[in-house]
């Protein structure tokens, strides 16, 4: 193998979609370093799991001489991406954009050398354009090709009111690659339809058209839907490290390979192996373990991931909870009293029961005994809770 389709090989690892793949490759022949975007909207303060899959592969092409634009949509944040929505959003006020922006700054350099990295703003440019500059890039398209859009038509079709600032976010996106003259632009598979914007708008403007890479979605932890902040079923890489390691042990068997595919450093090979052993009896609940240590070094460090390892062998391990105890997702957020709660779950057959065992010091929560039948459990969305009653009785919660 060349080394130049060994380069392709590398950057293909885990792309859902190159357009054109043999762009791609008449670029890197280039033999200069390319103009590599990703933009971010700041609607949260939060980079999480999700985020980290465009983030890797940016760091692929830094490793390989590139340069990489981690771009701030913070002009963009005001409007919001409708993408995948079913109602408009709430556009951010420039002070949640400013905050938020300045927490994305901090986390990304957990993954990408902060010595190669530029971080920009899209207000740098958007703020210079004019109400004319602006009716002249909405003039580049129509509304039927942007009701080709599948978030777009099925609200048009559905009755559903489509505000028309909304359809300012896909043209205003692409104008950013014309902005940045980009080589190569990464995002998202439900991010299509913008990123192809991205071409169209540099070749309206005599620009060479970039290569759109899309990847994959990583999915929450409530095995649904993406991960997003929106929807609250994601893993911030600031958390703390036992709330990493805790919510990736939540996650299911089947699950755990999608993010081992997606966010995980290790080879083909290696997790490969790993499905291997998995195979000829290896518990899975071990492997799992590898992944949250190898997450935790990475944005926090070795000595955090093993104080976590063992804060969850404290709490689970050596409390003996079985490995096949049932599993059940409700929504605590609201709270219930812990009589109620075991009685729900059917760890006792009525509420004075409950009462009854918890007085006698036979209830646990996570593994801590609890004596306060007045107790009250919470549990926010991903979060586990492992009740046991007696010796016997065990069930794992899942909030939703």
């Amino acid at each position: 193998m060349s080394e130049l389709n060994a380069v392709l090989a590398t950057l293909m690892r885990g792309a859902h979609e190159v357009i054109p793949e043999a762009d791609l490759l008449a670029k890197l022949a280039l033999k200069r370093p390319l103009r590599i975007k990703a933009g971010f909207d700041p609607t949260a303060p939060d980079v999480h799991l999700g985020h980290t899959v465009l983030l890797n592969k940016m760091r692929q092409f830094q490793d390989l001489g590139h340069e990489v634009i981690f771009l701030i949509g913070d002009f963009t944040g005001m409007i919001g991406d409708p993408t995948g929505k079913n109602i408009t959003r709430k556009p951010l006020s420039c002070e949640d954009v400013k905050k938020n922006a300045e927490s994305y700054e901090a986390q990304v350099v957990k993954i990408l050398d902060p010595l190669k990295t530029k971080v920009l703003f899209n207000s740098s440019w958007m703020n210079a354009l004019s109400a004319a500059d602006l009716i002249k890039l909405a003039s580049t398209h129509t509304v039927a090709r942007m009701l080709e859009r599948d978030d777009f038509h099925k609200r048009y079709q559905g009755n559903q009111s489509i505000a028309i600032h909304e359809f300012l976010y896909p043209l205003l996106q692409g104008y950013d690659s014309v902005a940045l003259q980009a080589d190569i632009e990464l995002g998202g598979t439900d991010q299509k339809f913008n990123l192809l914007m991205g071409r169209e708008l540099q070749r309206h403007h005599g620009q060479p058209e970039q290569v759109v890479m899309t990847l994959p979605l990583l999915v929450g932890l409530d095995g649904v839907n993406k991960m997003s902040k929106s929807l609250g079923n994601y893993i911030g890489i600031n958390e703390p490290a036992k709330d990493i390691f805790g919510k990736i042990m939540s996650i299911s068997d089947a699950l755990m390979w999608t993010y081992f595919d997606l966010i995980s450093l290790r080879s083909s090979a290696e997790i490969a192996h790993l499905k291997a052993e998995a195979e000829t009896g290896r518990n899975p609940r071990d492997i799992k373990i590898d992944l949250a240590m190898e997450l935790i070094t990475r944005f926090h460090s070795k000595q955090d991931a093993e104080a976590a390892h063992q804060d969850f062998i404290q709490r689970f391990t050596q409390q003996e909870i079985p490995d096949d105890i049932a599993e059940l997702s409700l929504d605590l957020k609201a709270g219930i009293g812990l009589s109620a709660l075991l009685k729900q779950v059917g760890l006792v057959s009525t509420t004075s029961d409950g009462y009854r065992m918890i007085e006698q010091g036979a209830v646990k929560a996570n593994g801590e005994k609890i004596t306060d039948k007045k107790c009250e459990m919470h549990l926010q969305f991903g979060e586990v809770l492992v009740l046991q009653v007696g010796r016997r009785r065990f069930i794992k919660l899942i909030g939703v």
